[in-house]
């Protein structure tokens, strides 16, 4: 499996599939393409959780993307530095509560204020460059969750250039709530699937479980390298191998430590996480891969029901449990 938007198929509308008892649904959104797969023997049902499920992903992005101008992120963002209380509600004091959890849970890797710094490493560019020492100094020191104030029903950003980000988790929370949502209608064997950060329930007819391929980072188009059945947990992946630029024969990759303001370069190429939820999953497959093997197997082992795989340059690592998931 991959994370990576650009491994996944060019996006197209949204379209609907079923058979007897397993239904398929995709369709574009998050900045990836969105699938679901359900078993669901009543046709209406499907359809009615379908169309939710669709509803839910476009409300939710245009409330919390900061690629939206209008979304409520971006009128926080744009407020940074003018001193002024954007109000907010108790769905978005949730959302920065969950931004705290993640941030102490992952000794800081997990940062939503980093976005300063990830502007500077712009591996989409059609001439990709290198910052200057003096940027990534100036846009570090307007990176830090403690910079964030808060109030009941309002926060703002102090400083000018600040902002805030969800794009490093928004998607694995986003798939919980899908998730969810199925179970509310019913739904009790299903797999959710936005841009290849899961989450399963149950399994698709005659299977003890769902079938995920594990992507080879050294030939991602290439054959899977093992597979992992999965029911009742969440997984997620982070690499760097298909996103980067390389300038005079080194590479930089997509993810960035915002403590340093540098792209990883610790020889991690790919982290694979298995844990109670895909928001869980997500949040530790990205800090894993920044702290590196060591570090990061100890940060997967703080966490109960969180199992890790590394994939360095040169060996794998993983946690005492994850075995149990891997299937070939």
């Amino acid at each position: 499996m991959s994370t990576s938007v650009e491994s996944m198929p060019a996006p197209r509308v949204a379209s609907r599939a079923s058979g007897a008892e397993l239904h398929k649904c995709r369709w574009p959104a998050l900045g990836t393409i969105c699938e679901l797969q359900f078993v669901c023997e009543d046709g209406g049902r499907a359809r009615r959780f379908e169309s939710a499920a669709v509803a839910w992903v476009a409300a939710f992005e245009a409330r919390y993307s900061r690629f939206r101008p209008d979304s409520l992120v971006s009128r926080i963002n744009a407020a940074a530095g003018a001193g002024v209380w954007i109000p907010v509600d108790s769905e978005m004091e949730h959302m920065l509560n969950f931004c705290a959890s993640l941030h102490f849970m992952t000794k800081g890797v997990m940062d939503v204020t980093a976005t300063p710094v990830l502007r500077l490493w712009d591996y989409k560019a059609a001439v990709p460059r290198i910052p200057s020492a003096a940027e990534i100094s100036s846009a570090l020191r307007l990176v830090g969750w403690a910079k964030v104030q808060r109030a009941h029903g309002k926060v703002r950003l102090p400083e000018a250039g600040m902002a805030l980000d969800f794009g490093g988790w928004g998607k694995e929370y986003a798939v919980d709530a899908v998730a969810a949502l199925a179970r509310a209608h019913g739904l009790d064997d299903i797999l959710v699937d936005f841009g290849h950060d899961l989450m399963a329930f149950g399994a698709p007819p005659g299977k003890p479980g769902w079938h995920i391929g594990l992507e080879n980072p050294s030939d991602p188009a290439g054959p899977c390298k093992g597979s992992l059945a999965a029911t009742n947990v969440g997984v997620a992946c982070s690499g760097d191998y298909l996103r980067g630029f390389s300038i005079e024969g080194k590479r930089f990759g997509h993810i960035v430590n915002p403590a340093t303001g540098w792209p990883v370069a610790n020889g991690c190429r790919q982290v694979t996480v298995v844990a109670p939820s895909c928001l869980l999953a997500g949040a530790l497959s990205t800090a894993i891969f920044i702290l590196g093997p060591e570090s990061g197997l100890n940060l997967a082992s703080e966490i109960m029901g969180a199992e890790a795989r590394i994939v360095t340059d040169h060996s794998v690592h993983q946690s005492r449990g994850f075995f149990k998931y891997v299937v070939s």
